[in-house]
Parts: C-alpha cells; sequence; structure tokens
C-alpha cells in the first residue's frame, strides 16, 4: 500500500500529533474548526469511522497492518499511516499504544442543547464530572442503557480526549452529546425537561420510583467525583433521587451510579 510510511525519524513533524502534543493542544481551543483528536484500538476508530469522523493520519505497529488493522486500513486507503516494530514506537515520547493502533481525526463541530435535545426523552447532563475515565464510563452506560444524549458542563473532561473514547469502547460516537454554557438547567427545563438531581439525601425519592418512570421527558443530572452537585443544583432541580445502600456503603463511584440510574430510568422505548 502506497500510504504506508515506515518510521525513520522520530523528529518528524507529522509524528507530533501522537507523541508531543497534549490533548488541550490538539482540541485547539482558539481555533477549534482544527481540532483533533487520538482514536486509540481498532474498535475506537472503526466506531469513528462510521460516526463520519474525518482520519487525518494512523499510527500502527508493523505487525498489525495484516492482522487487527488490515479492516481499517482498507477503508482510509489515501491516508498516511506511520508504522514501525513496537520496540521502535516505544522510543517516541510519551508514546503508549492499545491494541496496536492509533488514528488522528478532525473533530466536528457540537450541535446546541435545543438541537442536540430535539424529539429526546431521556437525557444525561454531567456536572463537572473531570475524570475520563468516568466521561467514558457514563457515555458508554448512556448509550447501552436507553438514554437518549449526554450534556456536559464546563469543567468536564472532553469525551474525544483518547482515555474517555477508549474506555467509552467508541460509544461516544455512537450517542449524541454536546458542551453546555454555565446556565444549563434553565435550558432543558425551558426544553421541557424534569431535572432529577443524584444526590446523597434523605429527602428524597427512590430510583425505582414510579413517578419519574412515568415522566415523558427527563433530565438525570450527575455530580462530580468526591462532592458530587452543588446544593444549589440540587435545590434548582425538580426531583432529587437516590439510590439505595445496604451493608453500610454510602455511596457508589459515579460512573456505577449512572448505570444504576440509566437502567431505572432509561428510555424503554430504545429496547429492541
Amino acid at each position: 500500500m502506497d500510504n504506508i510510511i515506515e518510521i525513520t525519524d522520530f523528529l518528524a513533524t507529522e509524528l507530533d500529533v501522537y507523541a508531543r502534543l497534549s490533548e488541550v493542544q490538539l482540541l485547539n481551543r482558539e481555533f477549534p474548526e482544527k481540532g483533533l483528536f487520538i482514536a486509540e484500538s481498532p474498535k475506537v476508530i472503526e466506531r469513528a469511522l462510521d460516526a463520519g469522523y474525518e482520519p487525518v493520519s494512523c499510527l500502527m505497529e508493523k505487525r498489525h497492518i495484516d492482522g487487527e488493522g488490515k479492516e481499517i486500513l482498507d477503508r482510509i486507503k489515501g491516508v498516511p499511516v506511520f508504522c514501525a516494530e513496537f520496540d521502535v514506537l516505544t522510543q517516541l515520547t510519551g508514546f503508549k499504544l492499545t491494541r496496536g493502533m492509533l488514528c488522528a481525526m478532525k473533530r466536528k463541530p457540537l450541535p446546541d442543547i435545543r438541537e442536540l435535545c430535539k424529539n429526546k426523552k431521556r437525557i444525561v447532563v454531567l456536572d463537572k464530572v473531570m475524570n475520563p475515565t468516568n466521561v467514558g464510563a457514563i457515555i458508554r452506560s448512556a448509550a447501552a442503557l436507553g438514554m437518549d444524549a449526554v450534556i456536559l458542563t464546563p469543567g468536564c473532561s472532553d469525551p474525544l480526549y483518547r482515555r474517555a473514547a477508549r474506555v467509552s469502547m467508541g460509544t461516544v460516537f455512537q450517542i449524541e452529546w454536546t458542551f453546555s454554557g454555565d446556565n444549563c438547567l434553565d435550558e432543558i427545563k425551558a426544553l421541557g425537561f424534569k431535572t432529577v438531581a443524584m444526590a446523597l439525601k434523605d429527602n428524597s425519592l427512590s430510583v425505582n420510583d414510579p413517578v419519574l418512570i412515568n415522566e415523558n421527558k427527563l433530565a438525570v443530572i450527575m455530580g462530580t467525583e468526591g462532592d458530587g452537585l452543588s446544593e444549589q443544583t440540587i435545590t434548582e432541580c425538580d426531583f432529587t433521587v437516590k439510590i439505595p445502600m445496604y451493608h453500610g456503603v454510602d455511596s457508589l463511584n459515579v460512573a456505577a451510579a449512572s448505570a444504576v440510574a440509566f437502567y431505572q430510568l432509561g428510555n424503554k422505548q430504545n429496547e429492541n
């Protein structure tokens, strides 16, 4: 294949995207239309391609050219593919690899909240969830368990950060999501959603309360790791919901709690 390029110069500028640029630099807040992200592993790359993301280049171990990466390479003919043996790749500064393949891709413009929520019944709002592993895990649960879209407030980790996308198993490309401004709750309430604060409060509904399940449009609000939702956010929500705990356990990790909440409150019309 003419687009396969063996690495001979570790300082080549074409490799900066993989080895020397941070994820914040790739995001390119000053010129978002030039923003990139790194998809890691054939499964994640495949789902990004299925969702219409445009590849810029790939970096992979030589042995995967005719192995796990072959189907991907057949789909991106003409895109530069940099390759080398594994022990050579490890000499790249900051280089780590999962399942032998990385792909740099162009970002897409994000929808606004009104556009995202059109015809949706169940949405998730992540409030300052900063850990990319949690963001990826929550999005995977949202996609799997009947939620229709995800909104992230300022301060959340980007779902397209390499670790978040990998932990999500590529479901960041299968469920719609966007970032909000500071007035997220006001915007979604104006669109007819009842808001559900997931919080450890005694004066709350159980997550399986029929009142919640029977609501036409619900927005489930999940708080940051450790501190959870602010008192102001809880007060502004229509419902406060608590997951029952046993054996003296006081709380769940936000990603685990999201799976329980989405299973109970997800859009049952999404079931096959």
